[in-house]
């Protein structure tokens, strides 16, 4: 990727995130003017840690799903997709609804645990070179199965309130989340996606096929587990604190792999930062609601991504009929 590219995405964050703390701007100004004090708290303890997690699970996404569309050597492939977000919702809800522990670091390690099997279930349905057809199937199969058994959980808990309780981690929301709690998702997030980094020319060199990258000295087994653990630590660390969110992990590694020559390796850096800025952009849309409604970001992110998702699978049948 140009070093134009990188300031410029880097200046579009930067930008997107700041936005993130102005907007809605006149009510802020007018408590600053009341109470400088409850003015600054509401920036720092509310605004700010809302904007750290959607840049933190955004580029997650982005890094978890462009790790995952090189795994799999498929461009449909994707957290939400493969049933990833879907099984460390799962984990998370039944983590806390069934066996009682809410606190941040049981509700992550119940995500953690429901990611990694969603994507070990896959890897072990599909196959490391799954073809369209069959990776779609698999993921939809694993996604429907997370999500019948999610509803099951919060049937079967013993709070009358387990589905209004669980409504964030079903639909994704950002609001009223504290700074430790946004520390606690970015802390492995961010790590994960350093360590996502330096499987980059494993994964270049997987475009060349399994036998030419074991030729050139990577272990495709060793590769192949070590992205599996770091997604589903990740995205399951961020789906804790903040619900499913979906599609940000499809569109993001598509952008970016466009910047970098169709390299998937080299993608997983720009892949993040896209994949924070499209969630800053919608948080932004969600505080600009009508009506003053508050909306699921999760929302949000599926009808910009259902659309684009459905003229990719078009996209690409049209490509295989020619």
């Amino acid at each position: 990727m140009r070093a134009s590219h990188t300031i410029a995405l880097i200046a579009l964050l930067a930008g997107l995130f700041a936005a993130s703390l102005a907007i809605p701007w006149h009510p802020l100004t007018s408590l600053m003017d009341q109470d400088a004090s409850l003015g600054t708290a509401i920036l720092v303890e509310l605004r700010l840690p809302r904007a750290l997690l959607a840049l933190t699970y955004g580029a997650m996404l982005g890094a978890a799903g462009a790790a995952i569309q090189g795994l799999f050597a498929n461009p449909l492939a994707s957290p939400d997709l493969t049933g990833t977000t879907s099984g460390a919702a799962l984990g998370a809800v039944v983590t806390a609804y069934l066996f009682g522990f809410s606190a941040p670091l049981a509700l992550s390690t119940g995500s953690v645990a429901g990611a990694l099997g969603a994507l070990l279930l896959l890897l072990l349905l599909a196959g490391p070179k799954a073809e369209t057809a069959t990776l779609l199937l698999s993921g939809l199969a694993i996604s429907a199965l997370a999500g019948a058994l999610t509803t099951l959980a919060l049937a079967l808990a013993p709070s009358p309130f387990a589905f209004y309780d669980a409504y964030d981690w079903l639909m994704g929301s950002l609001v009223d989340r504290s700074f430790s709690q946004a520390a606690f998702a970015a802390a492995p997030a961010f790590l994960c996606i350093l360590l996502l980094m330096r499987v980059r020319p494993a994964l270049d060199s997987l475009t060349l096929g399994e036998e030419v990258a074991e030729a050139m000295g990577y272990d495709i087994i060793r590769t192949r587990l070590w992205i599996i653990c770091l997604t589903a630590l990740g995205v399951g660390a961020c789906v804790a604190i903040c619900g499913a969110i979906g599609f940000v992990g499809l569109v993001a590694p598509i952008f970016a792999r466009r910047l970098t020559g169709g390299h998937p390796g080299r993608a997983i850096l720009p892949a993040a930062l896209i994949g924070g800025t499209l969630l800053l952009a919608a948080d932004l849309a969600v505080r600009t609601a009508p009506l003053g409604r508050t909306l699921p970001i999760g929302v949000v992110t599926a009808l910009l991504g259902a659309p684009f998702f459905l003229w990719l699978v078009a996209h690409m049948r049209w490509r295989l009929s020619r």
